[in-house]
Parts: C-alpha cells; structure tokens; sequence
C-alpha cells in the first residue's frame, strides 16, 4: 500500500483540529456576583470598573486584566431604598479627577460618590437639586477628563422632562441643574432610560421623546460642557407610534472622531443610525447597546431571552441567557460584556 501524502495528511490532520475546536467551543458565560443592574467604565489605564445595586447596597468590583476577572466586590455605600432593576440602577464612569458614581433612591433623589482610586469612597452632594423629582429612577452618567455629566427624567412641574446637570471634580461638587428637554406634547416618553456621552465640552443626549403620539429616539448636543443645549434631533427616517411606553432607551457612544453613533429599538426591531441618516436594521430584539472597539461598532441586544453580540463583521454570538447587557472594549481585539440573569452579574470577554 502507497504511504499517504505527507501534506494530505497534515491537511486533513489540521481541518480535524479546526472542526473539533468549532464543535467544542463553549460559552465564556461567568458569573461575577450576585447583584443587579450593572454598568462598566474604562479609565485611562484600561482597567475596568463595575458596579450594581443588590437590595439597598451599592457595590463595586474591579479588574485589572480586561476582564478576565474582577475583584471581590467591596461596599460603596448603603443607600435606603436603591433603585436597581428593570432599567434602573448605579452609574458609573471614570474622569481624570477619579470615579464617579450616582445611584437613585425610589423616592426620587439621586447621589453620587466619588473616589480616587484608593478603594475609599466618599459621598458627594446631592445631584438633583428639587426634592424628589427624579421618581423614574432613570438616569444616566457619562465622562471625558474633568468633565462628568449626569442626567435623568425629572418630574419637576409636574410632567417628565429631561434634566441633567455637570460635575468638574469627580463628583463631588454638581452645578445647577438644567433644562436639557421638554416636549412640546407635555411630556418625554415615561419609562425609558435616556443616554449620555461627553467628548471635552461635547455633551450628547439620547431620549426617547412622545411627540404627536410617536415614541422615537431624540439626540440632543451641549458645545459647552452642558451649561446649555441647542435643538433636539430626531433619529431616523422611521416612526413609532405607539399609546404606551416600551421601556427600551438605546445606546450611545461617541466614534473616535468624536461623533455620535446611535442604536435603539422600533416595534422590536434593533436599528443602527448615524444623526441624520437612515437607519440601517440589525435584528430583532430589545434592550440594545454599543461599543466602538479600535474603530469598529459592536452591537448587543436582547433576543427571545438571549443576550446576542454582534460583531463589527456582522457575525452574530449568543452569550446565553439573561438581559440589560452591557459593553465595554477592553483592547481592539476583545470586548467586555456583562448582563444581568436571575439576580447575578455574567459576564463574557469575547474575541472581534
């Protein structure tokens, strides 16, 4: 009998390996905590912070390895009656002056925490500056250097409008807050969670607006570190009306020139969509968000009680099950995400 190729065998030898690995590939699905309603922040030395409510405690982990693992969760504070499910929980994000953290109590006030890196936290002043306005509980919290920018729906005046208000020393210290919105039909739509992202002084806003009965994503920018903002902006060509809330926000970043990009969720379809632009449909689902990662958009969502990522190739990779993720780039390669399941943190790093 003739030997077999040398180059056929070592061909058939590596398609083997290759076919046994794909077969054998399991999920990266870990559980970091048991908590709820997580957010991330990358500082400047690429380390990464989490942080969640469970019950009325505000605790945060970090990592030092791109997410590979995180540290045993240590206490921030205590705050009686935290808001932190369904959309609602701490903020988190890392400016040049150290972390910041807000977090919202049911009855409507929202405080922050500040912390230089030591593992010491202190409790800053209180950020909304009307007693318990903020009784949606929804709010969001971005940062670039000294800046920080908070905001959030404020029932002040008796409808839902959009608030927000800056910090320039870690969160300390907040300004007066300011009018950032207020539709002209009474109200914003009630129950979804708006988004923010600052680049210096550019401060973007994401919301979704009620106007003549439609329930569509608005993008909002402030040139001035957010002491005023010009006019609202309608995303997309598409329409939404719709007589309830559908308690899906969307997400925001800011691309590495500094210009918004944005995707949200219509009639249960995820949408990508640059301001001005048609938006370009990705699946269906809920619960979306984003990630720049070396250039590139990562996209994950929520589908039939899966978290899905989808990859700047468009290749799509169920996570498992669970809701509400979260991205944050680790390198230009990899990719954080962390979600929430059955009251745990999961979290998967995952290769683009």
């Amino acid at each position: 009998m003739k030997p077999l190729n040398f180059f056929l065998v070592t061909s058939l030898f590596l398609t083997s390996i290759g076919c046994n690995n794909q077969v054998s590939l399991k999920s990266t699905d870990s559980v970091i905590a048991d908590g709820q309603m997580p957010d991330l922040a990358k500082d400047n030395s690429s380390q990464i912070h989490l942080v969640y409510g469970s019950g009325d405690s505000i605790l945060y982990s970090l990592s030092t390895d791109q997410g590979n693992t995180f540290s045993k969760p240590s206490l921030i504070s205590i705050l009686t009656g935290l808001a932190a499910s369904h959309m609602r929980g701490p903020q988190i994000a890392a400016t040049s002056n150290g972390l910041v953290v807000t977090a919202c109590t049911n009855s409507g006030n929202i405080f922050s925490y500040s912390s230089d890196g030591t593992g010491n936290w202190s409790t800053g002043s209180r950020v909304n500056d009307a007693d318990t306005v903020a009784k949606e509980n929804l709010m969001a919290l971005g940062a670039d250097g000294s800046n920080a920018f908070a905001v959030w729906l404020d029932l002040r005046d008796g409808h839902n409008k959009i608030f927000g208000v800056g910090t320039t020393d870690g969160g300390k210290t907040w300004s007066g807050n300011i009018k950032v919105y207020a539709s002209p039909d009474t109200t914003v739509c009630e129950c979804c969670k708006p988004s923010v992202a600052v680049k210096g002084e550019n401060v973007y806003v994401m919301f979704r607006n009620w106007l003549n009965g439609n329930r569509d994503l608005y993008l909002i920018n402030s040139t001035n570190a957010g002491d005023s903002f010009g006019q609202a902006q309608k995303l997309g060509k598409g329409s939404w009306r719709l007589n309830g809330c559908p308690m899906d926000g969307g997400g925001l970043i800011l691309n590495k020139n500094g210009n918004p990009e944005t995707v949200w969720n219509r009639k249960g379809t995820i949408y990508a969509c640059e301001p001005g632009k048609e938006e370009k449909k990705l699946g269906e689902g809920k619960n979306c968000t984003m990630e720049s990662v070396g250039g590139k958009n990562v996209y994950a969502w929520v589908e039939d009680g899966n978290v899905i990522l989808m990859k700047p190739q468009g290749i799509k990779k169920n996570l498992g099950k669970g809701q509400l993720p979260i991205l944050k780039a680790v390198n230009n390669e990899h990719i954080l995400c962390v979600w929430e399941k059955d009251k745990q943190i999961h979290k998967a790093v995952v290769e683009l």
